[in-house]
């Protein structure tokens, strides 16, 4: 639920300047390849699928465009509408797929979403619904968030635009997909849960929600943000919104997943990656503490390549330790797909002060450092 969350968000941060690109010296750790620049000028590039030869295809979400970028960083547009949001995409046998969706927000007689399917000449069509999906099950419906066992008359004294509870709302924002030869796997930002679609018949279904992110309620948060004293020491269960979505190498669905609430340098990293049982539903947690994971991919041997939006990158996560590695440092990096052993990422994917979009598409090579987009295949 992407307003409820997004008020609790505002109400418990400490404040990273907007604009303010962490991050973002363009340089490996040390011993490792630097990253190439494959293209810019990009209008929020928030998301981005590898593809044949060294291209990328690219989701100008700002822009309400598709683009695709060749091994040279030559761009064209595939796709543009005033509309629709534009987000997530991937391509599987020469078609390219793209979620569009509208009126993510407080009226349920708004939604729409669905996904819309390229093939290589240029044909276009839409399949699922989110939208009648969402409405007809509100997915985290019976979900309860919010504050935990809060101090009698405490509830009184919160601000107007902060629940003291409440339950998981009707709202559909279709992020980010993930294609197979059956079924599309799209995460639901605004529904909190994972969909799958059918891609013959296009009939849509609710795999999993995701569980509520508990936070502590520390002195400094209630106190920067004008929380009354009797919240401290209290849990605040947030929304965890999804934000991609992988299948990995056991067959299970991996997701990122923001807070909902307070996440910045000062209150500490709390997104996480959860993975999901397809055929049953279960949800297990494998990796928290991670600075808003927006981009996820993973490898054959299971390591998690995330883009940490507010963080320092892209990072490689260990699926057993979960222990964290930066392998690309830059600022505002949205999104990170692998075609073989050279790895991509959407950086600058918020346009900074003082100037146009800029947004950029870098490339890294993680096995031996060559930097020639030609060797993609």
């Amino acid at each position: 639920m992407l307003a409820t969350a997004a008020t609790a968000a505002v109400l418990l941060t400490s404040g990273t300047a907007a604009g303010a690109a962490p991050g973002g010296n363009g340089r490996g750790n040390a011993g490792e390849a630097a990253p190439v620049v494959l293209t810019g000028r990009l209008v929020g590039p928030l998301h981005v699928s590898a593809g044949r030869h060294g291209s990328v295809t690219v989701s100008e979400s700002f822009a309400g465009r598709l683009t695709r970028v060749d091994s040279a960083g030559n761009q064209k547009v595939l796709y543009e509408t005033p509309d629709w949001n534009v987000a997530g995409n991937a391509q599987r046998n020469g078609k390219t797929y793209v979620l569009e969706s509208q009126g993510a927000g407080p009226d349920p007689a708004e939604l729409a979403g669905h996904v819309r399917i390229i093939d290589e000449d240029g044909h276009q069509r839409t399949l699922g619904d989110f939208a009648a999906l969402e409405t007809e099950d509100n997915a985290d419906g019976t979900t309860r968030y919010g504050f935990r066992d809060l101090p009698d008359g405490c509830a009184a004294q919160l601000p107007a635009n902060m629940p003291a509870s409440y339950k998981g709302e009707v709202d559909s924002h279709p992020y980010a997909i993930a294609v197979t030869e059956r079924t599309f796997y799209v995460a639901d930002a605004g529904a909190n849960s994972v969909v799958s679609v059918d891609a013959r018949s296009g009939k849509t279904e609710t795999v999993a929600v995701l569980p509520p992110r508990p936070y502590k309620i520390t002195p400094e948060a209630a106190a920067s943000n004008g929380l009354p004293d009797c919240v401290v020491g209290t849990t605040y269960d947030f929304e965890a919104v999804p934000t991609d979505v992988a299948v990995g190498p056991d067959g299970w669905l991996y997701v990122t997943s923001l807070p909902g609430g307070p996440e910045d340098p000062a209150l500490g990293p709390r997104g996480a990656i959860f993975k999901v049982n397809p055929d049953d539903a279960e949800v297990k947690l494998v990796a928290e503490d991670i600075m808003s994971p927006t981009g996820l991919v993973l490898d054959d041997n299971g390591d998690m390549y995330v883009a940490s939006l507010f963080g320092e990158g892209v990072l490689r996560i260990d699926p057993d330790s979960g222990e964290q590695t930066v392998v690309l440092a830059a600022g505002f990096t949205a999104d990170v797909d692998l075609r073989g052993h050279i790895l991509y990422a959407t950086v600058k994917a918020l346009p900074g002060p003082g100037g146009p979009p800029d947004g950029q598409v870098m490339y890294l090579d993680l096995e031996s450092g060559r930097h020639d987009a030609s060797v993609k295949s």
